[in-house]
C-alpha cells in the first residue's frame, strides 16, 4: 500500500524558473560543478586522492577538517594522509587491496580513507553497530586483506573470532586512547616515521577503480558490500556539491552522521572537498546539542537525514532556534508533511534534499530549490508500474514494461548506459538481480532501486517508500532476513517472519516479528529484548512482537507478508496478542489499547 502524500503531486515550471533566477549569483560555483562532470565524463586524470592534493595546493592554509576542539588545514590534512599512505604501502598494502575499517567516527577515520585512496587501495567502510554474523559477513563480502580498528571498536573486533584468519589489525588510537595491542601494528607510529610527500601511486588511478565499499542491506539476506568508484564519488562532489549545495572556501559543513553512509563520506566530504569548504565532523548526532555544535563550527550548511529533521523539530522551541548562520542543508528522507515546518522554524533557505541508493547509478537532487521534492536527474529513469509482491516491474502483454502517468507513483527504474554505470557489488550474482533486461525495448538494461517514488514532472520525483524485505528505521536500512537470523535463535522460537509496519508521528517503518512459540512457551518479553539485543545493532532490534500460531506460506514456502504489513500494529485489526518495546530495560510489554491511543496522539514516541 502506498500512502497518501500531503504536499504537491506535481511540480511547476515557475518553480523551477524561480530556482534557477535565485541560483543566478552562484553561477561560479555552477560552472565549477559542470566543468567537473565534463572532466570526469571525458575520462580526466582524476580521483578522491588527487582531489584532496590538488585542494592542498589550492588552499594550503583554509581548514580542511575540525574535529571536537581539533583542526587541520588542507596542506595538514594531506601531509596526514601521505604519512598513512606511506606506511601502509610499507605494511604490505597495495592497489586494489581491501583495508576493512572497523571505526567510529573521528578525524582519523577520514585520513585512513584518503591514504587508502591515494595508494589505489580500497576503504571497506564496516558499519561498527554489527554484531556477530553481519560483522563477519561484511568483512567476508569486502574481501579485505587487512583490518583497521579504533580503539572503540576492539569489543566489535572480538565478535569476528576465528573467521578472521589475515594478519594483525592495523591499530588506531581513536576515542578512549586505549593502547595498541600487542602484536598489532600503530598506524600513528607507523605514520610518524614516513614521508610527507605525495606517493606516486596517486597520479596511476582511474576513474573506475573502487575507492570505497559501503555496506547495503539489500532487499533480502545479509549485508552488501556496493562499490564506490572514484568516477561515482566525483560525481556526487560535482553534482550535490558544486553544482547543487555551492559552498565557498572558507565555509564550514557540519556533519554528524556516520562514515560509513555515503551522505557522510561522499555528499558531506565531496560538498566540502570540490568548493574548499572544512568538514566539521562530530562523532555521533544530538538532537540536543545539534544547535549548539552548528553554532560551535560556525558551521553555515549541515547534513542531514530525514529522522534528523525531525528529532530537532521534536526538541522545545527555543528563541536560539534561528541563533546560527546556515543558509543551507543537504541529505534526504525529508518528508512532505515536516518539510516547511522544518525550514521556517530553523530558517534555512535551501533545502537541497536528493535521492540516491549506495549502489544505484544516479542521483537526484533538488538543484533548484522546489520544496517538498527530492529533485531533478538528467540522466534516463523510468517511474514504473510494479508488483507488489515480487518488487519488480510488472510486465504488460508485450513482455515490456509500462510507465506511470505524471503524478502517478511506481517503481523507480535507473538505465545503465556507458555514462551511467552500474557498479554494483562484490557479488556479482547479487549485482545481476538488481537488473531490469529488455524493459522498454530489446537489449535495454534498466536498474532496479525498490523504492517507489512519485513522478512530479520536469524531471523530478518525491520519494514515497521502500519495496521488499528492507525497511527503513531510525535512518539505517534493515534486512529482514537478519533479524529473522537472529529471532529464530531465541528459545522456543518455531519459526517467525519480520517485517515493517507505520507507526503514527514516526518516519520510515518500525520493525515488527510475527512470532510462531511453542503452545506451552510464555512469551518472556524481557529474555526476548535482552537476546535480540546481543545479536543486532540497536535500529535492528523489532520494535513490536505479534504472537500468532502458524505462518501462511506460498506454494513455493515462502511467508505471505502483505496481510501482515496491512494490519500493522493496531490492536484494533490485529487478531493475535502484540507485544511493544517501550524500554529496553523492561523489555516487551503487552500492546494494549491505552498505549496504542498514546501512539497514536504523539504522546508517545517510540
Amino acid at each position: 500500500m502506498v500512502p497518501d502524500k500531503p504536499g504537491p503531486s506535481t511540480v511547476r515550471l515557475r518553480d523551477i524558473a524561480r530556482g534557477v533566477l535565485a541560483g543566478l549569483p552562484d553561477t561560479l560555483g555552477t560552472l565549477r560543478g559542470v566543468g567537473t562532470l565534463l572532466k570526469v565524463r571525458l575520462g580526466a586524470s582524476l580521483s578522491v586522492g588527487a582531489m584532496v592534493e590538488r585542494n592542498a595546493e589550492a588552499h594550503p592554509d583554509d581548514p580542511a577538517l575540525l574535529f571536537e576542539e581539533r583542526r587541520w588545514t588542507y596542506a595538514e590534512f594531506n601531509t596526514w594522509a601521505n604519512r598513512l599512505a606511506h606506511a601502509l604501502r610499507r605494511a604490505g598494502v597495495n592497489a586494489g587491496d581491501t583495508v576493512a575499517l572497523l571505526m567510529e567516527n573521528h578525524a582519523g577515520t577520514l585520513a585512513c580513507v584518503a591514504a587508502l585512496a591515494k595508494l589505489g587501495a580500497i576503504a571497506g567502510m564496516l558499519n561498527p553497530n554489527l554484531r556477530g554474523e553481519a560483522l563477519r559477513h561484511s568483512v567476508r563480502a569486502m574481501k579485505a586483506k587487512r583490518l583497521a580498528v579504533a580503539g572503540e571498536c576492539v569489543e566489535s573486533f572480538g565478535d569476528l573470532g576465528d573467521s578472521w584468519t589475515g594478519p594483525a589489525p592495523f591499530w588506531l588510537a581513536g576515542h578512549g586512547g586505549a593502547p595498541c595491542p600487542a602484536g598489532w601494528d600503530d598506524l600513528a607510529a607507523l605514520a610518524a616515521r614516513a614521508s610527507v610527500k605525495n606517493p606516486v601511486s596517486t597520479g596511476k588511478i582511474e576513474l573506475t577503480d573502487p575507492f570505497c565499499y559501503i555496506l547495503t542491506s539489500g532487499t533480502t539476506g545479509m549485508p552488501k558490500a556496493s562499490v564506490m568508484s572514484h568516477q561515482r564519488w566525483l560525481r556526487g562532489m560535482a553534482g550535490m556539491g558544486q553544482l547543487t549545495l555551492r559552498l565557498k572556501p572558507g565555509e564550514v559543513l557540519y556533519c554528524a552522521l556516520p562514515l560509513y553512509h555515503n551522505n557522510a563520506l561522499t555528499v558531506s566530504w565531496g560538498a566540502a572537498m570540490g568548493t574548499g569548504a572544512a568538514l566539521a565532523l562530530d562523532r555521533k548526532f544530538s538532537a540536543s546539542r545539534f544547535w549548539d555544535r552548528i553554532r560551535h563550527y560556525d558551521a553555515s550548511a549541515f547534513a542531514y537525514i530525514g529522522e534528523l529533521c525531525r528529532y530537532l523539530l521534536a526538541q522545545p522551541e527555543s528563541p536560539r532556534d534561528r541563533e546560527h548562520r546556515v543558509r543551507t542543508c543537504i541529505g534526504n528522507g525529508l518528508r512532505p508533511d515536516i518539510w516547511m515546518r522544518f525550514k521556517t522554524r530553523f530558517a534555512i533557505e535551501r533545502i537541497c534534499e536528493f535521492y540516491g541508493a549506495s549502489e544505484g547509478n544516479m542521483v537526484f537532487v533538488n538543484s533548484f530549490n522546489v520544496d517538498e521534492t527530492a529533485g531533478y536527474c538528467p540522466f534516463p529513469f523510468a517511474v514504473a508500474e510494479y508488483d507488489p509482491d515480487s518488487a519488480t516491474p510488472r510486465r504488460n502483454a508485450r513482455g515490456r514494461v509500462d510507465k506511470v502517468a505524471r503524478g502517478g507513483v511506481g517503481l523507480l527504474l535507473t538505465e545503465v548506459t556507458t555514462s551511467s554505470p552500474f557498479d554494483g557489488y562484490t557479488d556479482a550474482r547479487a549485482s545481476e538481480s538488481k537488473l531490469v533486461r529488455d524493459a522498454f525495448k530489446q537489449g535495454d538494461c534498466w536498474f532496479n532501486t525498490g523504492d517507489l517514488v512519485r513522478d512530479q514532472g520536469w524531471r523530478h520525483i518525491q520519494f514515497v517508500d521502500r519495496l521488499g524485505d528492507t525497511f527503513r528505521w531510525k535512518g539505517e536500512n534493515v534486512a529482514t532476513t537478519e533479524v529473522e537470523t537472529a529471532v529464530r535463535t531465541a528459545p522456543g522460537v518455531r519459526d517467525c517472519t519480520v517485517y515493517g509496519v507505520q507507526v503514527p508521528h514516526v518516519d520510515g517503518r518500525a520493525g515488527m516479528a510475527a512470532l510462531c512459540l511453542d503452545e506451552a512457551t510464555p512469551l518472556d518479553g524481557r529474555a526476548l529484548a535482552d537476546h535480540f539485543s546481543a545479536q543486532l545493532p540497536a535500529y535492528a532490534v523489532p520494535v513490536f512482537l505479534r504472537r500468532v500460531g502458524a505462518l501462511e506460506t506460498t506454494a513455493t514456502f515462502k511467508t505471505r507478508k502483505q496481510t501482515l504489513r496491512d494490519e500493522g500494529c493496531d490492536p484494533g485489526l490485529v487478531p493475535d496478542p502484540l507485544f511493544v518495546l517501550v524500554d529496553r530495560a523492561s523489555g516487551y510489554e503487552p500492546l494494549t489499547p491505552a498505549l496504542w491511543a498514546r501512539l497514536q496522539s504523539g504522546a508517545l514516541r517510540l
